[in-house]
């Protein structure tokens, strides 16, 4: 099979569209070499080793293939992490990653960062200094995209001063095939691509790419099995653990089961193990997580154990507080719902993304759920867990959205009263169902509609923030205020960003305020010791 056949075009179906596709040819390549399913080109001066590239019907398959879970440390990355320890012994490199996207993007850095320093690397705040550059991307819109490749358009002086230094581009931006096309093709300089589903390889890609000087392509677009005992380097007092992997919803407008593959659940005894650790070393929070958190446990075949079942045994672990996300309304069942009643160390902020308040937009989206569904299930949460906090995520202007059906997502966001929402013009991604539809929404009117979304969600949150008044209020201290250094700063078990004055011995703790002010995304309050040692 040639690379030509490998690498289809990507049309969305619009005029004026991007097409990726055009960017690169492989008719003039030449295979150097065709070994262990390795095939290494030589085209336009440059060499690239091809191990595996993201192939967007492959992508598509859910199979029933099973999911093996494997132990990161085989004795062939323990022998190649050893090499690298022996090189940095020697002579000290350094590295630098910059993440963009969401908190599962931070976690695969905290793994990266986790693996690189086994290997002997450090870090360093000036990327001028690194020796190794790694851009860890996101694909859910296309301004974040764009972010991407001005980086890459700064990074190439540096690539030109430094030849020795190794650029990558890893994420979910690489798991699209336009994308890895059109590096390939207009930032040559780059030196690694590689996706969401082979983080673990990382030693290996960074050993091929310094020692054959090519360019290293490895993509699977399989979904990946499950790597335990991945290392990791977790700062300050707050840590995420993944639970799962994947999404198998596919609303039209999302890429996510594209970049991240099939759902997969890990094994709730590991999930436990690591939980349970990190509440040994002083961990004050835990965000489970997963592309769609409450799925969970659905494609165990062996045993019957579900999300909810999980938090239940949550509860019984000993670290204060416990959040997850994010969560998909179709799969937020009953049992979860009776467990996170119970309280405890489970917090009442749920984030619950909604999407749009149209039953007929949410069908265009894929969601399978109506408008009643979804208020029936925030009806449902709110008796059960009567302080509960939403927040949720809010699509404007998606294709064929009329004045009448955003005026039902504005009625919908009235009567849940969100605190908070993330809100989004609909920009379309290559590879999506939804990027074929008619874009029939002026620009003039999708910003207008995001302004006024924007507002009710501001009034809302301030509305919210001004009934805590007067209240006392538990707050996790993570460090000084960006703004004000005498300022301390936290987070309340609803997610609420507080701000108070303080001694700074008490960031990492838990301390009483009492609110004094409320702002439109925070509050402020005074710190009471008395509070504090009434608890202790």
């Amino acid at each position: 099979m040639t690379m030509e056949n490998n690498l289809p075009a990507l049309k969305s179906g619009k005029s004026g569209s991007k097409d990726y596709s055009k960017y690169f040819d492989f008719s003039d390549a030449k295979v150097i070499s065709e070994e262990e399913g390795k095939t290494t080109y030589r085209i336009k001066g440059r060499t690239v080793q091809i191990n595996s590239n993201p192939d967007y019907k492959e992508g598509k398959r859910r199979g029933k293939q099973e999911i093996e879970v494997i132990q990161f440390d085989d004795a062939e990355t323990v022998r190649i992490m050893e090499q690298f320890r022996e090189m940095n012994s020697h002579k000290q490199h350094y590295y630098s990653i910059a993440t963009y996207g969401c908190q599962m993007n931070e976690h695969d850095t905290e793994t990266m960062k986790g693996m690189l320093e086994q290997m002997g690397y450090l870090p360093v705040e000036d990327r001028n200094d690194a020796d190794i550059i790694l851009l860890n991307t996101c694909a859910i819109r296309e301004n974040a995209e764009d972010k991407v490749f001005g980086e890459l358009g700064h990074l190439k002086t540096l690539k030109l001063e430094k030849p020795g230094l190794l650029l990558g581009v890893c994420g979910c931006m690489s798991q699209e095939e336009g994308v890895v096309n059109r590096i390939m093709a207009k930032h040559g300089f780059v030196d690694m691509i590689f996706g969401t589903h082979n983080i673990h390889r990382l030693p290996q890609i960074i050993k091929e790419s310094l020692f054959s000087k090519e360019l290293v392509v490895e993509v699977w677009s399989k979904e990946g099995d499950i790597i335990e005992n991945l290392p990791k380097k977790r700062e300050g007092m707050r840590a995420w653990v993944n639970i799962m992997y994947g999404c198998d919803k596919f609303c039209t407008y999302c890429i996510v089961p594209f970049t991240r593959g099939k759902e997969r659940s890990r094994r709730p005894e590991d999930v436990i193990a690591e939980v349970r650790e990190l509440a040994r070393l002083g961990f004050k929070e835990v965000t489970l997580l997963g592309q769609n958190v409450n799925a969970y446990g659905k494609d165990f075949t062996d045993i019957d154990y579900t999300f909810g079942d999980l938090m239940d045994d949550m509860r019984l672990i000993d670290i204060p507080r416990i959040r997850f996300m994010t969560s998909h309304p179709r799969d937020f069942d009953d049992r979860l719902i009776e467990v996170l009643g119970k309280g405890g160390n489970l917090t009442e902020h749920i984030h619950l993304p909604v999407q749009s308040g149209s039953t007929a937009v949410l069908k265009k989206m894929s969601r399978k759920y109506t408008r009643e569904a979804y208020l029936d299930l925030v009806r449902k949460i709110k008796t059960s867990v009567p302080n509960a906090v939403l927040t949720t995520d809010i699509i404007v202007g998606f294709p064929g959205e009329t004045e009448e059906q955003f005026e039902e997502t504005l009625s919908l966001v009235r009567e849940v009263g969100y605190d908070m929402a993330y809100t989004f013009i609909y920009s379309p991604r290559e590879g999506t169902p939804a990027a074929a539809m008619e874009d029939n929404v002026p620009q003039e009117v999708k910003n207008g509609r995001l302004k006024r979304l924007n507002d009710l969600i501001k009034e809302q949150s301030r509305v919210s923030n001004d009934r805590m008044l007067g209240e006392l209020v538990e707050v996790l201290v993570e460090g000084e205020s960006k703004n004000n250094a005498h300022v301390l700063s936290g987070r309340s078990r609803t997610n609420k960003l507080v701000h108070f004055e303080g001694p700074r011995e008490l960031i990492g703790s838990f301390v009483q305020v009492r609110i004094t002010d409320t702002k439109t995304w925070y509050i402020k309050g005074d710190y009471v010791a008395e509070a504090a040692a009434a608890v202790l």
